[in-house]
C-alpha cells in the first residue's frame, strides 16, 4: 500500500513539474523566431511597445522613466534591448570615447532615441543620424513621448 501512495505522489510531482515547465516555455519569448524577423517587423514591435508605455504613463514624465518602461516592454515582447550603449566617435580612423550614448539599441539593429520635448527640432534628427553613422546602424527611431497621441511623436530614419 505504501508503494502505491509513493508512486501516486511521485506521479503527481512529475506532472506538476511538467506543467510548470510547459507554462514557463509559453511565457518565455520565442528567440528562434527573431532570427527570421526583418527590421520592419522589429520596428513595428518597438512602436507597439512604445504605444503601450505611452497609453499607460501618458505625456509629462522624464525621459529616463519612459526608457526604463520601454526596455521592460521590449524584453517582454521577446526583443533584445540594451540601454545607454556607448557610441565611440571615429575621427580619422581613431575611436574616441567622448561619452556619447544611444538611449536603446534593439536586436543590435535599431537605435531608439527618446525625447520628452514640446517639439522635435532639427538637432534631434541630426543627433539620431549621427548616432546611426557612428554606431554603423541603418535604422533609427526618434520617439517623443511628450505628445497627446504617440503616433505624432514617432519618426523613422534610414541611413
Amino acid at each position: 500500500m505504501k508503494l502505491c501512495v509513493f508512486s501516486a505522489k511521485l506521479c503527481v510531482t512529475i506532472t506538476r513539474k511538467l506543467h510548470r515547465e510547459t507554462q514557463r516555455r509559453h511565457r518565455e519569448p520565442q528567440r528562434e523566431n527573431l532570427n527570421d524577423m526583418n527590421v520592419n517587423e522589429i520596428t513595428e514591435k518597438i512602436i507597439g511597445c512604445a504605444i503601450e508605455v505611452h497609453k499607460f504613463l501618458g505625456p509629462g514624465l522624464l525621459e529616463s522613466a519612459y526608457e526604463e518602461c520601454l526596455v521592460f516592454e521590449l524584453q517582454k515582447a521577446g526583443l533584445k534591448a540594451e540601454r545607454q550603449k556607448p557610441i565611440p566617435v571615429v575621427y580619422k580612423d581613431i575611436k574616441l570615447d567622448c561619452g556619447y550614448r544611444m538611449d536603446i539599441l534593439v536586436e543590435n539593429l535599431v537605435i531608439v532615441e527618446l525625447k520628452t520635448v514640446d517639439t522635435l527640432i532639427p538637432v534631434h534628427k541630426a543627433q539620431i543620424l549621427t548616432h546611426m553613422k557612428f554606431a554603423d546602424k541603418n535604422i533609427g527611431l526618434l520617439i517623443n513621448f511628450n505628445v497627446t497621441l504617440l503616433k505624432n511623436g514617432i519618426k523613422r530614419y534610414k541611413r
